[in-house]
């Protein structure tokens, strides 16, 4: 009598469940892609821009593996014949969108020396372009794909933007760590949002998953940091400032302030009436 091992069992088990696995992918060629598009976009490598012709090459290259990677996680033949003109018609929308977002930065951020400071340096727009070219294939509903790619910006620059949300033009993301913006979140133009930013869902059951469970944030609206706004019934309105660590979970009227007060008390280091040491 033959004994499986567990090491045989553990293998065994591996095959089974690769039989019913329809995307069989590389995450190196989907990240590869990401940043030959960024440096293509903002021509960072000095040999597309030797001419036109080159940066023409450069584009054919990138539309030959765009196709074929989104074409791995389609099962339907009409979608694959959809992929043939997608990429020239999302390409430069997403850029020209791009572009808006970057002057956003320099008008609104005075660290910024210049948009090439912005679009080569800042994590949030590194973030925001991943964001918008998931958020195309999210809309073809493309499956896997638009998540792992807006995984990878999170795992470069810790903002954690669901393809799903509506975010509109322009955006600005300033420092950007530990941003969360939910699946179902809608963000008009012309909005700030700074680092440590929640825009999130209440704690509801998984039958509710196709219902609006995050935040609307409409246009003129910025958001300080460490802020939290939750629930798909909160709207922040138009033109409203919401202050750091501020958390929200009912809509507010346009034109509106609000922040957390909270108390600061200074004494001097002499005098200590209680203990002010504490343990972690």
């Amino acid at each position: 009598m033959t004994t499986t091992t567990p090491t045989q069992q553990f293998i065994a088990d591996l095959y089974q469940q690769s039989k019913s696995i329809k995307h069989h992918l590389s995450k190196k060629r989907i990240t590869t892609f990401v940043e030959e598009l960024f440096q293509f976009f903002f021509l960072i490598d000095r040999r597309t821009c030797l001419s036109k012709a080159s940066i023409e090459a450069r584009y054919e290259d990138l539309r030959y593996d765009f196709t074929n990677i989104v074409a791995d996680f389609l099962d339907e033949t009409p979608k694959k014949e959809v992929l043939e003109g997608y990429f020239d018609t999302i390409l430069p929308t997403i850029y020209y969108q791009l572009e808006e977002d970057a002057h956003y930065f320099i008008d609104s951020d005075p660290a910024a020396t210049s948009v090439r400071e912005i679009q080569i340096t800042y994590p949030g727009f590194f973030a925001i372009m991943v964001y918008r070219l998931a958020h195309e294939l999210y809309k073809l509903e493309i499956p896997l794909l638009p998540r792992m790619l807006t995984e990878y910006a999170h795992s470069k620059t810790g903002i954690d933007i669901h393809p799903g949300a509506t975010i509109g033009i322009p955006f600005m993301i300033d420092h950007g760590t530990a941003i969360v913006i939910g699946e179902t979140t809608v963000i008009g133009n012309y909005v700030k949002v700074y680092q440590g930013v929640t825009l999130g869902a209440l704690s509801v059951s998984v039958d509710k998953a196709h219902t609006k469970r995050h935040p609307t944030i409409q246009d003129n609206v910025v958001i300080y940091s460490g802020a939290t706004i939750l629930g798909g019934d909160t709207v922040i309105g138009h033109d409203s400032i919401i202050g750091g660590n501020v958390w929200l979970t009912n809509s507010i009227e346009p034109f509106t302030k609000v922040f957390h007060k909270s108390q600061i008390i200074v004494k001097d280091n002499e005098i200590i009436e209680e203990p002010i040491n504490f343990v972690i």
